[in-house]
Order: structure tokens, then sequence, then C-alpha cells
């Protein structure tokens, strides 16, 4: 027969039966209502079978009648096992109290993060978020309903439009959306449109104003290009201007680039971090590298889909050398000229063109090339100046 539904809980016992008339035993057990299952037989006559740890109390007087012998193969139960977790009870303790802390640390607010916003400070949401009872290291239940809280913050951050609030394990999120601000019109003084540097004008268009000059017209530095009077009337000149303009650059590169690499050589050394505090477990000791540059790595513990505030934290310490990269003579003058280009089109803006260059002086000294280049650029030439 099949085990007892509640054998299990009471406690039950596998037994081996040797001697006697083991088939009596049966029939003798059957008759005083002692339950047993699993009853099968084995090799030079014995028997083996199952019952509870109470029945198996009551086995003795049987035992003598049919002078069968029995030896207990295996124990198992609820009974069994309290007494086997009573006698490791330090670890049990241990183990309830180490979840019981993990339990409660991901009940924590671990992190307040902040996002979406540009004109409102970090720190007014924050204080805003604390009035509301949400702070790290606040417990999680007591947070009001997100709901509730994204109407609050909404009405104490004046320039949102929305606020959103999301909680992701021990991480909560803040999302702001501000509101749009109409553009102030800025009053402005009738003005002319001047060149910003002496050069040949390749295009013009004057959305407002009295243009001066036209294309192919060379002009100086300072020269009206589109006039602030137009019709006998003050106007605030508006267009676009273009124009060649010739840039000079002294130019100095060494023949010997100096770049940092990895030997291949590391250290690696682990952690366990809880919440900002890491304690160290491996790798103890100094490496012995003159330059390196280190690498870290989290691996928190997780259950379901919270990140708890508690995992492991593995350090690589990785050297680097310096390595020297020899150029010639040809390389080094033309990472010049393309950094030179770059600074050309960082400080003229979208729209600048470099149309050509031309090497003026070239020499080499000292590990090192000196040119002086002549770039023609094609870019913006225009400035406002008020009208006094």
């Amino acid at each position: 027969m099949k085990s007892p539904v509640f054998a299990a809980l009471s406690g039950a016992v596998t037994v081996i039966v040797r001697g006697g008339a083991s088939e009596k035993l049966i029939n003798e057990l059957s008759g005083r209502e002692i339950e047993t299952w699993d009853v099968k037989p084995l090799p030079n006559g014995n028997m083996e079978m199952s019952l509870t740890v109470k029945d198996f109390f009551r086995l003795r007087p049987s035992l003598k009648r049919t002078g069968c012998r029995v030896h207990v193969k295996r124990r198992y139960g609820l009974p069994f096992l309290m007494v086997r977790l009573w006698r490791r009870k330090w670890f049990v303790l241990g183990f309830a109290l180490f979840m019981a802390v993990i339990f409660s640390l991901s009940q924590l607010v671990w992190d307040i993060e902040v996002k979406g916003n540009v004109k409102i400070a970090d720190e007014d949401v924050l204080n805003a978020a604390r009035e509301e009872g949400m702070y790290p290291f606040q417990w999680i239940f007591k947070l009001p309903k997100q709901d509730k809280l994204s109407a609050e913050l909404n009405r104490k951050l004046p320039g949102t439009s929305w606020v959103g609030v999301s909680r992701t394990g021990t991480k909560i999120s803040i999302e702001i959306v501000e509101a749009t601000q109409p553009k102030e019109q800025q009053l402005l003084s009738p003005r002319h449109l001047v060149s910003t540097a002496d050069a040949v004008v390749t295009y013009i268009y004057a959305e407002k104003g009295q243009p001066e000059v036209k294309k192919n017209d060379r002009v100086r530095k300072g020269q009206i290009l589109i006039s602030g009077i137009q019709g006998g009337q003050r106007v605030v000149s508006k267009g676009e201007v273009k124009g060649i303009v010739w840039h000079e650059y002294n130019i100095e590169v060494p023949l010997v680039r100096k770049q940092q690499v990895y030997t291949g050589e590391k250290k690696e050394r682990g952690y366990l971090y809880f919440g900002k505090t890491a304690i160290q477990l491996s790798g103890y000791g100094k490496a012995a590298f003159e330059d390196a540059q280190v690498l870290t790595e989290f691996d928190p513990l997780t259950w379901r889909s919270l990140k708890l505030p508690i995992g492991w934290m593995s350090e690589k310490v990785l050297e680097t050398a310096e390595l020297e990269i020899k150029l010639s003579k040809k390389q080094a003058a033309s990472d010049g000229i393309e950094r030179a280009k770059r600074d050309i089109l960082a400080k003229n803006g979208t729209g600048t063109v470099i149309l050509n260059q031309k090497i003026l002086h070239e020499k080499t000294d000292n590990g090192k090339v000196y040119m002086k280049v002549l770039f023609e650029v094609e870019q913006n030439i225009s400035e406002e100046l008020p009208i006094v």
C-alpha cells in the first residue's frame, strides 16, 4: 500500500525484518491494526517494510511471538527533521537571521534617481520628495502611493507639467517633464551687420536691412555688410553673409607620440559590499605596478526582479605602460594639419567649409615638425553692431 498522507508529519521508519516467520508477522500486524506499507521481500528470506514511529514501538509483542528481529534502515518525517535542526540550532539561527537581514534590507529605499529635469535642480526635487517621506533608508511600506506622490511633487515643483514616480526593487525613479515656457522676446536696438574679418563675399542674404556689399566684393574687418538704416529708418538688421577668409596657423608636432597601453599583467581583488561599505575577501597585497588603471564591476544579489544592496564587487588592477610611437615627417605634418582644421571648424561654427590649404614654411628641428600653413575657409563673416 502507499504511504499514509500524514506519515511525514508524525514520523516514519523503514525497517528490515530478519529471521522468524515474516509472513506471520505481517498477518499479526494487520490483525492488530498496525499499518505498514512498501512491504517487499529481500534475499535470504528478509523483508523490508515501512511504518509510523508510533506503531514501531508497538512491535515488541509481535516480534516475540513470531521470532523476528528488526533493524532500522531509514528514519524520516518531521520529528526527525526537528531533531537534526536542533543539533544544528546555531547554524539554523544564523541562517534565519541572515535571511531576516536580507529581507529587511530589501524593504528599504537605497537610491533615488532624478531624470528628465533641465532647469529644475536635483536638490529641489529631492527636498520636495523628502517632505513627502521619500528619502534613502526609508521603509518602502511607509511610502505613500505612487500616484499621490506624483501629484504632490507636481504641485510642489513649479515649472513641471508632469512628475512620475516609479520603483524598481530598492531604487526609486522620479521622472520630470518640465513645462514649456514661452520664449521671451528680446528687445533689440537698431543695429548693423558688419564683417568679422577681411574676406571676399561669396553669399549674401538680407532678410531685414539694406545690403551694402555684393558677391565677390572684398571687405575689411568691421565694414558694414547689411545696414540697419533702411528708407531713412533705423531697423534691426537680419540676414546671412558668407565669405572666404584666410587663416594662418603655426603648427608644432612631435615626431614621437606617447600612448598608454595595457601590458597584460593584472591583479584581481574581491569584495563583499553592503550598501556603500565593502569588505575585502580576496586579492590581498599591493599591486607592484608602477602605472595602473583600476576597473570595478558590481554583481548584486537578486531576488526575483529586485536588486538587493548587497553583492560581490570585483576590482581589476591592470598594469599600463607608456608606449612611444615614432611618426614619419609626413605623418606628423598630416596630424598637425588635421588638428588645425578641427580648431577652425570648432571656432567658426556650422556651415564652415575648408576650401584649400597651403604650407608656407616647414622644417624639422629637435624632434619636432614646425609648419606655417595658410587655410582658405568659407565661413559666416557677419556680426551685430548696435547703432549708437
